[in-house]
């Protein structure tokens, strides 16, 4: 299956969708709210349907599985054995506040392991992408896999919208086991980003997450030797779970 996929097609979908977004980023725009508070806007909604539209038509068999789109029932999707996560804008929050910190997150799922994915940033007009056995890249460059060098700092990356009291008691417990800690904060996927380009070394998330939040970087991650691990069952991170939600999890590019 992974063969098949036209990885150079999906970066363009991915263009194409952050295009879209900026558009609506430039002026103003209407902030409405999903059920569950998050927020929702017509970026989100016009990048999901150029996604959706590309791969329901171009992998047809491929079911799909979106933020923005009903969500299907674990007693379906179980037997799933590959399908497409989605999350169209991811950042919504900053997004809204305009802080240029969201991208486009395109993944491809076998079984509950991510094999390939794609995470665009429209502001800065950067693509990472990742697909199992080939490699991570940002842009045209591959992204290198590598031990740390420097093991008297740790530099920890964590959420500008989520930094709760249980992430700062982690980040402070950190100080028994390296002499100097730099705190880098950054929204949406990137946050991952900054791990597999080797700008930071781990990223602690105790608050909430989906699985279409972490699908498409989790790949990149991975395939430049790092690792997602979830806190609760202390393996790596899975998909298509009975729930879509996350546990806390460490990141980490080490």
């Amino acid at each position: 299956m992974l063969e098949t996929i036209e990885l150079e097609e999906l970066k363009q979908i991915s263009i194409q969708a952050g295009n879209a977004i900026m558009e609506v980023y430039k002026r103003d725009f209407i902030i409405e709210y999903k059920d569950d508070k998050s927020p929702l806007t017509e970026a989100d909604t016009i990048a999901n349907g150029i996604i959706c539209n590309y791969l329901s038509v171009k992998y047809p068999t491929i079911p799909l599985l979106s933020e923005e789109n009903k969500i299907v029932l674990f007693e379906e999707r179980k037997n799933w054995d590959y399908f497409w996560l989605i999350d169209p804008l991811d950042g919504t929050k900053e997004f809204i506040k305009k802080t240029d910190e969201f991208t486009v997150n395109i993944a491809l799922i076998h079984k509950n392991t991510p094999v390939l994915g794609i995470v665009y940033a429209p502001v800065f007009k950067d693509i990472y992408y990742a697909k199992k056995g080939f490699g991570a890249y940002k842009n045209t460059q591959k992204l290198n896999s590598g031990k740390k060098q420097n093991t008297q700092k740790l530099r920890v990356v964590a959420s500008k919208s989520h930094l709760n009291d249980k992430t700062k008691e982690f980040i402070e417990s950190l100080k028994n086991k390296t002499q100097e800690i730099e705190f880098v904060s950054v929204g949406s996927s990137l946050k991952f980003c900054l791990l597999a380009e080797d700008k930071a070394d781990i990223y602690p998330r105790f608050a909430p997450t989906m699985e279409w939040d972490t699908a498409a970087a989790h790949i990149i991650i991975t395939e430049t030797g790092g690792s997602i691990i979830d806190m609760n069952t202390k393996h790596n991170l899975e998909y298509n779970k009975p729930s879509l939600l996350n546990n806390s999890f460490l990141a980490s590019s080490i």
